[in-house]
């Protein structure tokens, strides 16, 4: 990837210490909330005393569940039907708790108060007389007869029974297979931990019944809908702002419990009332992700053909369900279920289970990641079993480029893809041939060494089923504004967008002044930033509004250089009679004809297949049970690329993100519903060390789905990452006889699973029986 950048606009300030995040935002005479949390995964509310915290100094007001029992919960966004035409099951989903806790960290109580220290002294003060109930927090266990139940509305505790594709024909193509694998594995809940926690400021404004909103978020037309759903106030009376957000990773997305409460309180007391949560908030009640266990049958000829996949996924979704839950689950894993490759019979089932844990939602890859973990392991594991050698297995099964756009058996249709080109690209570039030499130098140091690959396609983009609007107005100085729905937290919207505009007006990309869900902009119609679909969707839309602004400046121009509009072109930053040097710039015209060009625009909201190959090398110290990752080579197609250095550092931190679930994070609850993993004392996270000298590299295939050609980047990495690093540890443990290990690849796990091979084996030798690096 290029390495020549002129640098971020977002970054002189955010580097200066001038940003602006929900804590940086305060207001004359404001309070401030403080949320008391349940200690504990399912119990009844016999009583709430709050007669202390009441009046304790500097109390204002406690808020419990009784006065918010008016709001709703809100409509799933998930539309589709399940098995039998059974609709999703959502359960009531109280603000503050009323008669029952389903989870450890839910919201009982809120103090406002005059400052946090006192509003957070107040909750101490506030008495819960609790009836205990068993708590399951597993989400096999959680649908066995006799089970715990958490809610009267969800049977059985499973809120939704989702299948896709054809039953009896994956049946019979299980049936008639010469070999099939099978293999179960657990894709651990993980936490999203933006850098920045939860927060919100919350005023009302009685004169209009209205509010402003601050709070970090994924782009205002996910939020906004929410908090209006919920306190039943007009989505037009919500503003919602966020200039800049510290992560979102899809754990921003939606309106979270304590958001509304702030609302109730600035509107029952007429002050503003802010909130900033603690990292331990952040970890026990932003919602979490992944958290299913994943089953899958691969069935093949004897020439190692694909002919049939059936897949069973339980999916842990927590106490209640998040909004982008159920879909990530279910509509986002059937699209690609297949992954890269020629399967002619497809079935799959997913179960959404609820368990006294924090509910599931969206988290970078949003589902995908579980398709290409699952589909890549199953591939490695059918080499293994059937001897074939493990590359020659995938180009055997690829979908050729040729045949594109490619419907799979799940009705889905992949625009553009070109999976053995991606294939060949990395291991050439990984120099994987040259595997058995690294390896052989890495026994000599008592090391153990794998190598692993994976190649993917996931779904990107999509929409609510309206277009993506932008709108462009002028000022007097003639400077474009350029605004949009998206809801950037880091990935640079700023620049590219204010680029892509830039370059259609021919004009400094400084001159363009950007706005991403600005409240006060026009109002347009699309979708925040989700799912991979920021430059297809925004940027098009920007696109194609910059371009509805130079043909209206074109009669202009014409008017100023006293010809005909069909004598007039413009290329270049300038307006020029055809055939002469005579010319006005487009910044002139818009000067003089600024209130004349403003513009809205819109395209279909589009949807793309990105894909790719990477290829990761790691080290395994046998009796440590550290794992370093000594190489690792990313070859994506993300379509046409707008900015270079933007998609190098999409791809980057989708990658560590990805490494960071298979090596280290897991949100660890115990056997009565206790999260044990609620600070960064116990929590892992990734650090830069990880990952040193990666190479990422573009093979790019154009998508015909969206004006500018271009697919999604933003959680490819990360959908790559997982299986590609868990197919190389494996690889280096698979000559101890270990073929199959659950997440996260901790040193103490894989220490564990070392001194167990030995164990079982003493006479074992130092090596076993290894897939062919070729």
């Amino acid at each position: 990837m290029s390495a020549r950048f002129a640098g971020r606009r977002e970054d002189p300030r955010l580097l200066k210490g001038e940003g602006r995040y929900t804590a940086d935002w305060n207001f004359p005479g404001q309070l401030y909330g403080a949320f008391l949390r349940s200690d504990r995964a399912h119990a009844e509310l016999r009583s709430i005393n709050v007669q202390g915290a009441r009046t304790a100094s500097g109390v204002v007001a406690v808020f419990t569940g009784a006065d918010v029992q008016h709001f709703k919960t809100p409509p799933p966004q998930l539309k589709a039907a399940g098995r039998g035409g059974e609709p999703l099951k959502v359960p009531e989903r109280a603000i503050l708790a009323r008669d029952r806790v389903r989870y450890v960290g839910q919201e009982i109580a809120m103090v406002v108060a005059t400052s946090p220290a006192a509003a957070q002294d107040a909750l101490e003060l506030i008495e819960i007389e609790y009836f205990d109930r068993v708590a399951v927090v597993d989400g096999a266990e959680a649908l066995e007869p006799g089970a715990p139940q958490l809610h009267e509305s969800v049977p059985g505790n499973l809120a939704f029974d989702y299948d896709y594709g054809d039953e009896a024909a994956a049946a019979a193509a299980i049936t008639k297979a010469a070999h099939v694998t099978r293999l179960t594995l657990a894709s651990t809940r993980v936490s999203g931990n933006p850098m920045e926690p939860k927060a919100c400021v919350a005023l009302y404004h009685p004169a209009e019944d209205a509010y402003d909103v601050y709070a970090s978020s994924q782009g205002m037309s996910l939020m906004v809908p929410n908090l209006a759903a919920i306190t039943g106030t007009p989505a037009e009376r919500i503003r919602l702002h966020a200039q800049d957000v510290g992560g979102g990773f899809g754990v921003r997305s939606q309106a979270y419990p304590e958001y509304c409460a702030l609302m109730h309180a600035a509107k029952t007391l007429g002050k503003p009332v802010k909130w900033v949560g603690s990292r331990f908030e952040a970890i026990v009640s932003d919602h979490h992700g992944r958290a299913a266990q994943l089953s899958g049958e691969l069935a093949l000829e004897r020439d190692g053909r694909f002919i049939g996949l059936r897949l069973d996924w339980i999916c842990n979704s927590g106490a209640y369900l998040s909004q982008a839950g159920p879909i990530i689950n279910t509509v986002n894993p059937a699209s690609h279920a297949i992954n890269v490759y020629r399967i002619p019979a497809l079935y799959g089932r997913h179960r959404l289970v609820l368990t006294n844990t924090t509910p599931i939602t969206a988290y970078r890859g949003a589902g995908r990641p579980n398709v290409s973990y699952l589909l890549e392991r199953l591939v490695d594991e059918a080499a293994r079993e059937t001897g074939i050698d493990r590359i020659e297995l995938r180009r055997r099964n690829f979908i050729a480029q040729e045949a594109f756009p490619y419907k799979t058996p799940a009705g889905s249709t992949y625009d553009s893809g070109n999976p053995a080109g991606y294939l060949d690209d990395a291991l050439e570039h990984a120099d994987w041939a040259g595997f058995e030499r690294r390896r052989a130098e890495s026994e000599r140091r008592a090391k153990l060494r794998g190598i692993g690959c994976a190649v993917f396609v996931e779904p990107s983009g999509g929409s609510a089923g309206g277009p993506e609007q932008a709108a462009i107005k002028f000022g007097e100085s003639g400077n474009p504004a350029l605004y949009v729905l998206s809801g950037p937290s880091g990935q640079g919207h700023e620049t590219v967008f204010s680029e892509l505009v830039a370059r259609e007006f021919g004009i400094p990309t400084e001159s363009v002044e950007f706005h991403a869900s600005d409240p006060h902009g026009p109002r347009l119609a699309g979708v925040g930033t989700i799912g991979s679909r920021s430059v297809m969707a925004h940027g098009s839309a920007s696109v194609a509004t910059a371009r509805a602004v130079v043909k209206k400046g074109l009669d202009l121009a014409a008017k100023e250089l006293e010809v005909a509009p069909a004598d007039v072109e413009f290329r270049d930053g300038r307006y020029t009679v055809k055939g002469t040097d005579v010319s006005i710039s487009f910044q002139e015209v818009a000067r003089r004809y600024h209130r004349e060009l403003d513009s809205i625009e819109g395209v279909p909201g589009p949807m793309s297949y990105p894909g790719g190959a990477h290829v990761a090398e790691v080290e395994i110290d046998r009796d440590t049970g550290v794992i370093d990752i000594v190489s690792y080579v990313a070859v994506d197609d993300c379509g046409r690329v707008m900015n270079h250095v933007l998609l190098e550092g999409q791809t980057f931190g989708g990658i560590v993100q990805g490494i960071g679930q298979v090596l280290m994070e897991h949100c660890v609850y115990d056997e009565n519903g206790q999260l044990l993993t609620g600070s960064f004392m116990d929590y892992a996270m990734p650090r830069p060390d990880m990952l040193h000298g990666a190479k990422l590299y573009e093979h790019c295939v154009p998508s015909p789905t969206n004006l500018l050609g271009a697919k999604g980047a933003g959680e490819a990495g990360t959908t790559g990452a997982i299986p590609t690093l868990a197919n190389a540890v494996i690889d280096a443990l698979r000559s101890l006889g270990i073929d199959r290990l659950d997440f996260p690849y901790s040193p103490a796990r894989i220490w564990q699973a070392i001194s167990a091979s030995r164990a079982a084996n003493p006479e074992a030798p130092a090596r076993g029986p290894r897939l062919s690096p070729r």
